[in-house]
């Protein structure tokens, strides 16, 4: 196992000597270090980095951590790297064998459709509005929407026809009448 620190002959200012034990070292170690960083990442091509990562980490000391246990510090340094690149990675998606059929359902897309309604009925004049409100939400017929307002039935039917026309155009109601999509809108 060669390691290359950067692409290039990386020194750090180390003697001869103490260059050599560290290359004695990864080349004792350095797969028992590979198959400790494969244990913690499930993936060699990530241990592979961890390895470099954390061998990369401790050259420049390593004439201070040669004279102790460097195996043990090593270990350390490999871990700790793990454990960082741990908690920065994003574990938000999860892969798995089979795509869904469909797009998973918009909890918000009826508070959503409600919102959009609703300011498009206050954007109706004052009549339009309560016509629509009592014939639609209200299931009233239209004699009974024009007894309650005091109107003929014909006001009814032209104001009803007026706002639904209205209704229509407004882009934030595009497709409320229709089935109420399964998915993100």
């Amino acid at each position: 196992m060669s390691v290359a620190l950067g692409g290039s002959d990386v020194t750090g200012g180390l003697t001869g000597e103490v260059r050599a034990t560290f290359a004695e070292f990864v080349a004792a170690r350095g797969q028992a270090l590979q198959r400790t960083a494969f244990l913690l990442t499930g993936d060699w091509a990530l241990a592979e980095d961890l390895v470099q990562t954390a061998l990369a980490r401790i050259y420049p000391r390593w004439d201070r951590i040669v004279r102790d246990d460097p195996e043990a510090y090593v270990r350390r340094v490999l871990v700790n790297t793990w454990s960082s690149w741990w908690r920065r990675r994003w574990r938000g998606e999860v892969p798995t064998g089979e795509l869904p059929e469909h797009a998973a359902h918009d909890e918000y897309a009826g508070a959503d459709r409600r919102s959009a309604v609703q300011v498009a009925l206050a954007g109706l004049p004052r009549r339009q509005r309560a016509v629509v409100v009592l014939r639609f939400h209200e299931d009233m017929t239209e004699v009974q929407v024009a007894h309650a307002l005091g109107i003929s039935v014909g006001t009814v039917k032209s104001q009803t026809s007026k706002a639904l026309t209205k209704l229509r155009g407004d882009a934030a109601l595009t497709g409320y009448g229709t089935a109420a999509p399964t998915g993100g809108e």
